[in-house]
């Protein structure tokens, strides 16, 4: 049976082809029924707080993230150990930045969360010569005396140019 208070958003593409920015997708989204819309105020109280931590640490903090804050005490997400143990040192500090701006911690701990990281798309360029060089080239090739020492920059040459008009065509 259906929960009476439930009404479902109206559908407005949701899916993976967005117009217009996430944020704005997201709040619609959770204002869209009562019980999704009973969560915008834990959201907007942990992006608060994610922000004030990135202005209290901001080299630290740019890859951590709040996993939970419930009853004073304050979990935060760290991608490896050893930005953990760089944290650590620097908890008594972030604490007292926060119990400046209003927020009651009584604690702070730290959970190793290893996330995968996707490798950066390397894009290369194809170098491409102008019909000028490559002629260049190729009379270079046949100017060059034979000799042992010639050899291979001759047959070295012959295969650039011929790989490049092949690539032309």
């Amino acid at each position: 049976m259906r929960n009476p208070t439930y009404s479902p958003a109206p559908r407005r593409g949701y899916g993976f082809a967005r117009s217009g920015p996430a944020v704005t997708g997201a709040t619609d989204f959770l204002r869209g029924n009562a019980t999704m819309a009973s969560l915008m105020p834990t959201v907007k109280r942990l992006a608060a707080l994610q922000q004030d931590c990135a202005r209290a640490l901001p080299v630290m903090f740019e890859h951590c993230d709040i996993l939970q804050f419930e009853a004073g005490q304050l979990v935060l997400a760290i991608p490896n150990a050893a930005l953990a143990a760089k944290l650590k040192q620097q908890l008594p500090k972030l604490q007292g930045e926060l119990e400046k701006k209003g927020w009651q911690i009584a604690g702070i701990k730290l959970k190793i969360q290893v996330t995968k990281s996707i490798a950066p798309i390397v894009h290369t360029r194809a170098l491409v010569l102008p019909e000028k060089a490559m002629t260049a080239l190729e009379e270079l090739s046949t100017a060059l005396p034979a000799s042992k020492q010639n050899d291979q920059l001759i047959a070295a040459l012959r295969r650039l140019v011929r790989h490049h008009r092949d690539a032309k065509e």
